[in-house]
């Protein structure tokens, strides 16, 4: 393909991607279009053996304990699909804990994280019999032993600690910083205070260690990096589990590169190899299982040229079912589902229909000539941290969500209706 031409990059498409008699894309044997007639727009789109070729290379790549980071996308069917292919499941609230459990995974497969876990929260977990419960806080063990006191139930833990390891991502996604809300630093002392207080306390079990150093992170080597940190302190604790949590990167745009999980998985466990930690290495990924999987497809509602400057490309989407450009000024690409090998010589701004300027979807969204009002219009790589950090704002009601698979597409998450958005107003 004519790379001058901006022809959309296959690698950000999922496995099962391929293109159609008449140009058109094919997912999981399944037509865009006609997906989109079917079940309407804006839609969210999985391959579904996209998603179990990604759970089963993490749990070639990291053994039994390595965990799906379910904030990326949850909803039951994913639980029973990451649950089927080995994975044990990471949740960071009650509400994904109660849905993991509602879709049937049992409570010694579910790890809980947060770093501001509510009394209800813990008591939840404890009482289902959760595998572990990463700790975040000498708070946190305040409240743990105060449960305890109640119902004597003894959770085995994790404690979370700070490795000071700056991985070069986005602010708001660094977490392995001196600087940062979660966990116990190592540097300034307090992971050594933890794990002696934990050792000495009734109401738990420590068992572990646990490290992230952030998300979007394309350099396998700052896992090394944090591994060679952590190294005397995991080999003195002698505890039996060591999680390097989640947090390597996955291509958004043209020319970006990024390590696959299975070279992830290699670089972490050489470098354990070499700082001599014996524990049981485990892992969270969460982006790198599903944003590959999932395409968003939209209808073009406006097209609006103001000559000189650019145009503007609005959708029946934004920013309320892909806030990361908003959040993060994260890049995206674009292509017209009709003609998805088509040189896309044109450039727009695709914006969203909210009312705020900073609705931008993609700044410079390359398109092919001739996109008109009615069109379908895509992004790809949208699988994580897209429905699941949605919104309702302006009261529209939030996107479906279809699994395809062998020619077929079955309806995971229905679309929103107006009577849902009453579901929760007494007035």
């Amino acid at each position: 393909m004519d790379r001058s031409d901006h022809v959309l990059p296959w690698n950000l498409l999922p496995d099962s991607a391929e293109v159609g008699p008449d140009g058109q894309l094919l997912v999981g044997g399944c037509d865009l279009t006609d997906l989109a007639e079917e079940f309407g727009t804006p839609l969210f789109v999985y391959d579904e053996d996209h998603l179990r070729a990604r759970c089963r290379e993490a749990v070639g790549a990291f053994g039994d304990g390595v965990a799906y980071a379910t904030k990326a996308f949850l909803c039951r069917a994913m639980a029973r699909l990451a649950h089927e292919e080995g994975m044990h499941l990471d949740v960071a609230s009650g509400g994904e804990l109660h849905v993991a459990l509602s879709a049937g995974v049992p409570a010694e497969r579910i790890v809980l994280h947060g770093n501001n876990k509510s009394d209800a929260e813990l008591i939840q977990a404890r009482q289902a019999g959760v595998g572990r419960i990463v700790v975040d806080s000498f708070d946190e063990l305040d409240r743990l032993e105060r449960l305890h006191r109640a119902d004597g139930l003894v959770p085995d833990v994790l404690l979370r600690i700070t490795p000071g390891v700056e991985a070069h991502t986005h602010e708001f996604v660094m977490t392995g910083q001196d600087d940062s809300k979660f966990g116990f630093g190592l540097t300034v002392g307090d992971a050594a205070r933890a794990v002696e207080r934990a050792r000495q306390s009734p109401a738990v079990n420590l068992v572990g260690l646990h490290a992230h150093i952030g998300s979007q992170v394309f350099v396998a080597g700052f896992f090394e990096q944090a591994i060679e940190v952590l190294a005397p302190f995991v080999n003195q604790s002698g505890l039996p589990e060591l999680s390097i949590g989640g947090g390597i990167g996955v291509a958004y745009v043209e020319g970006e590169t990024s390590p696959s999980i299975s070279e992830w998985g290699a670089v972490v466990r050489r470098a354990c190899h070499t700082a001599g930690i014996t524990a049981r290495v485990s892992a969270e990924p969460g982006r790198s299982i599903a944003a590959v999987a999932g395409v968003t497809v939209y209808r073009v509602g406006t097209i609006k040229e103001v000559p000189g400057i650019r145009t503007f490309v609005a959708c029946d989407g934004g920013f309320i079912d892909n806030p990361r450009p908003a959040l993060y000024g994260s890049g995206y690409e674009t292509f017209v589902p009709r003609a998805v090998a088509a040189p896309r010589t044109e450039t727009v701004r695709l914006v969203g229909k909210h009312c705020e300027s900073g609705d931008v979807l993609v700044a410079e969204a390359r398109v092919p000539e001739g996109l008109a009002v009615g069109d379908l219009i895509a992004t790809p790589v949208t699988g994580a941290y897209g429905r699941s950090m949605g919104s309702n704002y302006n009261l529209l009601p939030r996107p479906a969500v279809v699994f395809v698979s062998g020619g077929r597409a079955r309806l995971v998450i229905r679309r929103e209706t107006n009577e849902d958005l009453l579901a929760t107003d007494v007035g």
